[in-house]
């Protein structure tokens, strides 16, 4: 296993980082279990949850994943130290979280405690906002105009990232925390947050984690450039397209007991025909370099420059083993380029 440091923090963290969000849902407590001890014995140190799973979110299963993850270390608190341990505050916008309010110094406080609580451990090594209080360009919202900036007042903004930061100060002083993050935000969100920082001496942002894959890499090269001079880790979500990657759901398939079988909140938005050829050509390319298309797309993500540590998922071990193995097989300039062959005919297809 391959580590780097995360952002200007020093943490070192594997190269693959465990996502957990359907523990509590398409996983149990007994596979959840499984999944944290296979990763820990190949070295993956990273691990990644949120108050908000599991997925997709409901108020029943609020607050889920956190508790299974919770389960294992109230087992083996011991084995703390193993892990860098990582989740997120909801931000605003579902009614049975804090009554959709935005994310405040205040509400950050109450969801640190909450999160130690249900994680059972005594601290969080980085505390990732999950999305930020403004509409975010995130979830099928990247395509011109979806999002009016010009009608988003960024002194109101400012103000409110303040006194999130004035929050996390707090928890981290308390020793709660150790850093934080962002997730699904934008350059203006990184460098408003870094230049708030510098000002007031407040703890600085030492990543971010958005979506990205072959299907969906809109962050390189602007904000992924402006992650590396910053001093801020990139953390990809869903590299493999919501499984989309992996073929499974080529023409129209839904696989029972799959992700896409059952009903998603902002739909099936990356299922689209342009998507389903571009899936279709990298499924086809894999098996020409006698690859697997999950160790095509993944191993892909791995490379691209200025990428930290590649959020990865599974629902079964076979799965697991896959992804994590993955990460052991760079791939060769003939198979980048016939990537980049397909990349360039298909470079946003949803």
């Amino acid at each position: 296993m391959q580590y780097s440091t995360l952002g200007s923090s020093n943490l070192s963290v594997s190269r693959v980082c465990l996502g957990t969000m359907t523990w509590g849902t398409q996983n149990d407590q007994h596979d959840a279990d499984q999944q944290i001890e296979y990763a820990l014995a190949q070295g993956v140190n990273f691990i990644d949850t949120a108050e908000l799973y599991a997925v997709p979110p409901t108020a029943q299963t609020y607050g889920a994943t956190e508790t299974i993850i919770g389960d294992w270390l109230a087992r083996n608190p011991q084995r703390r130290q193993e892990m860098i341990l990582a989740t997120k505050i909801a931000g605003p916008g579902l009614d049975y979280i804090r009554n959709s309010s935005p994310i405040s110094g205040k509400t950050v406080i109450e969801a640190v405690d909450a999160s130690l609580q249900r994680l059972q451990t005594d601290y969080i090594d980085l505390y990732q906002l999950h999305w930020p209080n403004r509409t975010s360009p995130h979830f099928a919202k990247h395509h011109p105009n979806m999002v009016r900036f010009s009608q988003v007042s960024g002194a109101e903004h400012s103000a409110q990232m303040l006194d999130i930061l004035q929050g996390l100060d707090q928890c981290i002083k308390a020793g709660k925390i150790r850093h934080f993050g962002l997730s699904d935000d934008t350059p203006w969100g990184i460098n408003e947050y870094v230049r708030l920082s510098e000002i007031h001496n407040l703890p600085r942002p030492v990543s971010i984690q958005n979506e990205f894959s072959l299907l969906h890499a809109k962050d390189w090269p602007y904000l992924i450039e402006n992650c590396i001079h910053q001093d801020i880790a990139y953390l990809p979500w869903s590299p493999l397209a919501a499984g989309s990657l992996t073929g499974k759901y080529l023409h129209g398939a839904r696989p029972q007991g799959s992700r896409w079988s059952t009903a998603q909140r902002n739909g099936l938005f990356r299922d689209t025909e342009l998507a389903n050829q571009a899936i279709a050509a990298y499924v086809h390319l894999a098996e020409k370099h006698k690859l697997t298309p999950a160790e095509l797309a993944l191993a892909w993500c791995d490379q691209v420059d200025g990428v930290t540590s590649t959020i990865i998922g599974a629902t079964s071990m076979a799965q697991l083993k896959e992804d994590i193995a993955a990460f052991d097989k760079p791939l060769s300039a003939e198979v980048l380029a016939d990537i980049e062959a397909v990349y360039l005919q298909y470079p946003m297809p949803f």
